[in-house]
């Protein structure tokens, strides 16, 4: 590492101003900054900084999102392997759903980072760290026989029209990855529904067996139908099945143990708001609990409990809701905010069926209203502070 760092001291001053390469100061900064902690001091005004930066941050959440992934790329296998009725060891499925979801990485981060380069070439800014979360997120929200050429295009429209128009990294109004997952539902519907796009086949869904159903449960359940199966004569879901993860869906979003681990890590380090995580919970709970009672079909009647762990539920609650620049920042205001993403998630899933998930939407249409949500939260602790002061005067 010191003779990289050297490396790098010497090859600076072409990229500072006046040097050779100055035009590309922004690049290389980047680079530098992700191989190394900058050395930048404050010279004026405060010079305490906290040492949890932003690249710390974005680290944390990757790190987070590690069993999601993990457990994504072997779920991706093993749902082929099932589909093609063959008997495969641990390894051999772990490395077809490895081969299946690199690829979809790296499209999302190539694309997303050079569009960012070219955003901070422009402007002469720093790149900023902020899509080292997005470029994730994006693959592990997707199917797993998505096209390639569309998480690109999503990719695109999501940092561009969901970021940059905005003025960047902080700025952004709505969860990037949100918005590349909802530009193509809207733009793209085939392919992101349907049965087969939840099961990776070898070359866009060949390989899989006539007659094998792939589709999620949210899927079947918005079809109204009383038992979850995965196509397969005799073999039905459980709830167990439900929350370690074993059932067709997007890469990530399958297995709420996985998520409930990055969740102990986000709380943990205090990079995740455990006051967002739980209001989402509860919101999605007494949704599901008021739809119980007034149940008039079987949607209606699934256990709120099972809505839980079904489709993104889990996934947004953990890693999107808790987006600290598109979500609520007063203490009050998370609360309300995450209630309502989990309250309202739960019924557009259930009385829209055009929108079996719903978490996606609900984080989008929250994502606007956490400003306002922010905005009554401070009126009203400065109207009860006036009143203290009143009383005291009297």
């Amino acid at each position: 590492m010191k003779a990289l760092r050297n490396y790098l001291n010497k090859i600076k001053p072409n990229f500072e101003k006046g040097g050779k390469y100055q035009k590309l100061q922004s690049t290389f900064d980047a680079f530098e900054s992700f191989l190394f902690v900058p050395n930048k001091v404050t010279s004026s005004g405060t010079h305490i900084r906290d040492a949890m930066d932003m690249k710390r941050t974005m680290t944390v959440v990757v790190l987070a999102m590690i069993p999601a992934l993990l457990f994504g790329i072997w779920n991706t296998g093993y749902h082929h392997f099932l589909s093609v009725g063959v008997d495969a060891g641990f390894w051999e499925i772990v490395w077809f759903g490895f081969l299946k979801v690199l690829p979809i990485i790296v499209v999302s981060y190539v694309t997303g980072l050079g569009i960012e380069f070219v955003f901070a070439q422009i402007r002469g800014h720093e790149v900023n760290e902020g899509f080292l979360v997005s470029g994730m997120l994006i693959p592990l929200v997707m199917p797993a026989d998505v096209p390639l050429w569309t998480v690109a295009v999503a990719t695109a429209f999501a940092v561009i029209i969901g970021k940059e128009v905005f003025g960047g990294t902080g700025m952004n109004i709505m969860n990037p990855a949100l918005t590349a997952r909802a530009f193509l539902f809207f733009a793209y519907p085939s392919k992101m529904s349907g049965d087969l796009v939840w099961t990776a086949g070898l070359q866009g869904g060949e390989g899989v067996v006539d007659g094998f159903s792939g589709s999620t449960i949210l899927g079947q359940a918005a079809a109204n139908h009383t038992e979850f199966t995965n196509g397969l004569a005799g073999h039905s879901y459980s709830t167990w099945d439900m929350f370690l993860g074993t059932i067709p869906g997007s890469i990530g979003e399958t297995s709420t143990l996985a998520i409930l681990l990055g969740a102990i890590v986000l709380i943990y380090t205090g990079v995740g708001s455990w006051k967002i995580i739980a209001s989402v919970f509860a919101g999605g709970a007494l949704m599901g609990l008021l739809l119980n009672i007034f149940a008039v079909n079987n949607y209606m009647a699934l256990p709120f409990w099972e809505h839980l762990i079904l489709g993104g539920f889990a996934f947004g609650a953990v890693y999107m809701a808790t987006d600290p620049v598109t979500a609520s920042q007063t203490a009050r205001g998370k609360w309300i905010y995450g209630f309502l993403i989990g309250f309202l998630a739960i019924l557009i899933r259930v009385l829209n069926p055009a929108y079996p998930e719903g978490m996606m939407m609900a984080i989008l249409f929250m994502n606007v209203f956490a400003p306002l949500i922010d905005h009554y939260v401070v009126e009203s602790n400065i109207k009860r502070r006036l009143k203290r002061v009143k009383v005291h005067a009297q």
